[in-house]
């Protein structure tokens, strides 16, 4: 029986990477399927892993409807098995049921990829959506790390590394953006509540903790 599942995790947990292993694994076996993305940070139709893995895909914006690519594919002699879905938290809630109607109407495996939660720790409307619609939410076992060390389970938007918690909710940039860039970077909640990035834990603590051996003559 088909499935609606949502695959959700922390910016830099590797969900880019399982979509595209995901992908080839279908594939191989013989399944046809279709890859959608929105907003990567490597460009327009694309998803990109940060191990490199780079594979072209549907481009999503909001007048895209998931329900009529699956039925135009159909309609054209194509076979649409299953339906990947990366960056699936900017998806809006319509689209999101689109997706769910696929599964239940058409028999098409949905497996869509996504944060949970922007920068103010806030659900985005997909996510939501993906949340009270899926038929599992898989938390991906891969742990982000914040720069204490402990489990990464907040993403943070940052401005010179300094976080931030006003501006648009979507605004695309990356955990290896320049120092004047915005940028995201992954916190515990401690220090996301705290607004404590790792720039502004070395300005807190600017020498690293040693050990100091006394030497006897």
């Amino acid at each position: 029986m088909a499935e609606l599942v949502f695959f959700s995790g922390t910016m830099d947990c590797g969900k880019s990477t399982l979509a595209l292993q995901m992908h080839h694994n279908h594939a191989a076996r013989g399944r046809d399927g279709v890859l959608f993305t929105r907003q990567d940070r490597a460009g327009t139709a694309t998803i990109s892993s940060r191990l490199g893995l780079v594979r072209q895909a549907c481009e999503v914006d909001d007048a895209t409807d998931f329900w009529a690519e699956v039925i135009t594919r159909r309609t054209q002699g194509r076979p649409v098995d299953y339906v990947i879905g990366d960056e699936a938290q900017f998806y809006t809630a319509a689209q999101v049921e689109q997706l769910a109607r696929a599964v239940d109407e058409l028999g098409v495996d949905v497996f869509a990829f996504g944060i949970s939660t922007d920068f103010r720790a806030q659900l985005f409307p997909g996510s939501a959506r993906l949340v009270e619609l899926a038929d599992r939410v898989e938390v991906l076992q891969v742990r982000a790390l914040c720069w204490c060390g402990a489990r990464a389970t907040h993403n943070a938007r940052t401005v010179a590394g300094v976080m931030v918690v006003e501006g648009a909710q979507v605004v695309v940039g990356d955990v290896e953006a320049g120092a004047d860039e915005v940028g995201y970077e992954v916190l515990c909640r401690r220090h996301h509540m705290r607004r404590m990035t790792a720039a502004t834990a070395r300005a807190a603590s600017p020498t690293p903790q040693t050990l100091t051996l006394s030497v006897q003559a």
